[in-house]
């Protein structure tokens, strides 16, 4: 395949939403719509926000082919398919592809800690295993594993290899990616903190969690960038940024819920060893986005 296939822009690391303790297929239909008329760029099913640890394998392939029939192709829908053994990579990997996926997202392997060596070719065994798109996610804080720009750059070599999504929150690592990667795959931003400012080092795109709760806002700050007014997408910046905190100071995906809860899109419900974000923190969130007009 070629590397035109591209992906960029706003993507939204989507939530799985549930009830009474399984996954609400009505609602996860409903916030793929409202997503989509909202201007993002594209999708990303069961990835980190959507819970992807908590979900059996069958309800993870479900919620890729609801998604992807919700989508009805209007952006692409991103399935999150990583593991921390290749077998099951591989697994998930031929299930995304089966239920419709555009492209593929693919963590790197975590708590038994690769070499880089391990790393290159856990990804080589995928990419020749698929002929879909894939995105390599590098999340360190999560994964006790960080692919290093070098190893990158190896991969960037394979053709269907088009992208990463880059969740250092290290502006350095950042620029490092983009100088020597950038003309090869595309950046994608994993930190919607760091995401302006890595626009300005040179990435096309972010994978948000914002943007479950703003996605208007959040792809008008790429939309911005794209067509070169950087102080529009400044002041979308600044004005996203407490809600930017708010989502992660508990564990996510639960603020996010909780905000999608007021804004009446989904139930606040997680899965244990998750739970449901605290009541002052539900009403931190309902004072911030009274704050930010939408309510």
């Amino acid at each position: 395949m070629s590397k035109l296939a591209k992906i960029e822009g706003c993507l939204t690391a989507l939530v799985t939403p549930f009830r009474d303790g399984k996954v609400d297929f009505e609602t996860l239909a409903k916030l793929v719509d409202w997503q989509i008329d909202n201007g993002v760029d594209g999708i990303v099913a069961v990835g980190t926000t959507g819970e992807s640890a908590t979900l059996d394998v069958d309800e993870h392939v479900a919620v890729i082919s609801a998604m992807v029939k919700a989508a009805r192709g209007r952006v692409p829908v991103v399935a999150g398919a990583g593991g921390n053994a290749t077998s099951e990579a591989l697994t998930l990997t031929k299930a995304s592809e089966d239920a419709g996926a555009d492209a593929l997202l693919h963590v790197t392997p975590y708590y038994n800690r690769p070499s880089q060596e391990g790393l290159f070719r856990h990804f080589e065994a995928i990419a020749k295993a698929t002929k879909l798109p894939i995105i390599l996610y590098n999340v360190p804080s999560r994964t006790a594993c960080d692919l290093l720009t070098d190893t990158v750059v190896r991969l960037a070599s394979i053709d269907n290899v088009i992208a990463i999504k880059d969740a250092t929150g290290n502006l350095v690592r950042g620029s490092e990616l983009v100088a020597k990667c950038g003309d090869k795959i595309t950046i994608l931003s994993g930190d919607d903190g760091t995401a302006f400012p890595l626009y300005a080092c040179g990435a096309r795109g972010v994978i948000s969690v914002v943007s479950n709760v703003a996605p208007q806002a959040m792809s008008e700050m790429w939309d911005a960038v794209n067509a070169g007014d950087w102080e529009r997408a400044k002041q979308r910046h600044y004005e996203l940024r407490v809600l930017s905190l708010m989502l992660f100071n508990e564990p996510s995906p639960a603020p996010t819920k909780a905000a999608l809860s007021i804004l009446n899109r989904c139930s606040l419900d997680v899965r244990l060893p998750l739970v449901n974000a605290t009541p002052g923190m539900v009403d931190q969130l309902r004072a911030e986005l009274r704050t930010l007009g939408m309510l």
